[in-house]
């Protein structure tokens, strides 16, 4: 076993695991990439990431709400979907932030170009939350293209690895034909690989363990669950302080992992390959890949299934996803919602981790109601609580109901100045595709 001084010694683990950290422990957080990173701020430009997703096919969308656990027809059948009002299958909101097909523009100029390389490489990176908006439905054989700038830096003391820096992404996602689909804000952490180790603010936590009577209370919640789907929910119906459905995700697994990968996530913007194209990745990004303890090289990013590894970097096991309580989340909205109704925006915080064998238990309430420009609105509070008894993650959303007076909701409008930068990035692609 490792000897690291200052490491607790349930964080500690085998010499060659520990060599390949050491490699790590070169990247830092440097006043340099901070402000590089500044200068950044407000700079927009088309995405060229090719997602494992570029076109919202019928098993894209199916997939991605099978890798979450939603089984909502109007995702998963395209034959339940025509008999919809949206006429079609549609896509679950939240992955409107992971189809991606590469989008042409104006190159950056060069002095952007040069912040913008290598910055903040070699340090670790999570998603702790976001901010979502959608303007209209992903419909299945849609093509998304997205454009993108860094809207805020925040330079924080942690209490899990001293100095972070709190970066704010806004990606604003077009179809096929230049329409505003949505915009996704996403909150990401980064911070030194050893600073968080050292410190070991999650080191005493245990593996969650179960008796049959733990299972038999996440199976009744299971049980109990309940698709609002066709039986339209009317705003007039609706009254704050109702409470929504309880939900249960987990416990968390290495499957459920393997689950979200296959619906569409993770393989942007390090990417996860294998064989040749796991070599030549390694070749251009060498700082993502950290050798395990059998002196393989393998991706930083295996920490979400890889306790080891997760151990290096200062928690005591594997953990999931941001990304994917984010979706639970959308999932909760869209079960109490209905077929009929429009999901407007949604806010998420990801406070703590959710480790290997964690289950998490979701409640909302009704927190508001007000009528917008002919929109019927529901605010919608939502918490997400470990087996635990903590708080590991929140979220409100806004939800357009049907309504008993005035019919289906309407869609909410794009703001102007919104659809005209969309239309401008949006004319300069097709005219580059063009040539």
């Amino acid at each position: 076993m490792s000897k690291s001084s200052g490491v607790s010694d349930k964080l500690k683990v085998d010499d060659r695991l520990e060599e390949g950290f050491a490699d790590a422990l070169q990247h830092k957080l440097t006043d340099e990439d901070i402000a590089r990173a500044r200068e950044l701020l407000g700079v927009y430009s088309p995405l060229r990431q090719q997602e494992l997703y570029s076109v919202a096919t019928a098993d894209a969308i199916r997939n991605w709400a099978q890798g979450i656990g939603d089984d909502n027809p109007l995702f998963l059948d395209p034959a339940y979907g025509e008999k919809t009002r949206w006429g079609a299958q549609i896509g679950h909101g939240t992955l409107v932030g992971h189809i991606k097909t590469p989008m042409l523009g104006d190159p950056l100029p060069d002095e952007m170009k040069k912040l913008s390389k290598g910055l903040f490489r070699g340090v670790h990176v999570f998603v702790s939350g976001g901010r979502w908006e959608w303007f209209r439905p992903l419909y299945a054989g849609d093509r998304l293209f997205v454009y993108s700038g860094e809207e805020s830096l925040e330079e924080k003391t942690s209490e899990f690895a001293d100095r972070s820096v709190i970066r704010v992404r806004k990606d604003v996602t077009l179809n096929q034909r230049g329409e505003v689909v949505g915009i996704y804000r996403i909150l990401s952490v980064y911070a030194e690989r050893g600073k968080s180790r050292k410190k070991g603010k999650y080191a005493d936590i245990e593996a969650a363990s179960y008796t049959d009577d733990d299972y038999a209370r996440i199976d009744e919640i299971y049980a109990n669950e309940r698709v609002q789907g066709a039986e339209k929910r009317y705003f007039e119906d609706v009254q704050i302080g109702d409470e929504m459905c309880p939900m249960v995700k987990g416990p968390l697994t290495v499957t459920e992992i393997i689950a979200f990968h296959a619906g569409g996530y993770g393989f942007v913007p390090y990417g996860l390959r294998s064989s040749r194209l796991g070599y030549k990745n390694r070749k251009r990004i060498a700082p993502f890949y950290i050798k395990n303890q059998q002196g393989i090289w393998d991706v930083a990013q295996r920490l979400h299934w890889d306790s080891e590894w997760a151990k290096a970097i200062g928690n005591p096991m594997a953990y999931d996803y941001g990304v994917m309580r984010q979706a639970w989340f959308n999932h909760m909205v869209s079960d109490w919602a209905g077929d009929d109704a429009f999901i407007e925006a949604m806010e998420d915080s990801i406070r703590k981790f959710n480790y290997m064998g964690d289950t998490q238990f979701l409640s909302g309430k009704v927190v508001g109601k007000r009528e917008v420009d002919g929109r019927c609105l529901v605010d919608l509070d939502m918490r997400m609580v470990s087996q635990r008894d903590v708080e590991t993650a929140y979220a409100t959303a806004t939800v357009s109901l049907p309504s008993r007076e005035q019919g289906l909701p309407p869609l909410p409008p794009v703001p102007v100045e919104l659809q005209r930068e969309a239309a401008r990035m949006f004319a300069r692609h097709t005219e580059l595709s063009a040539k």
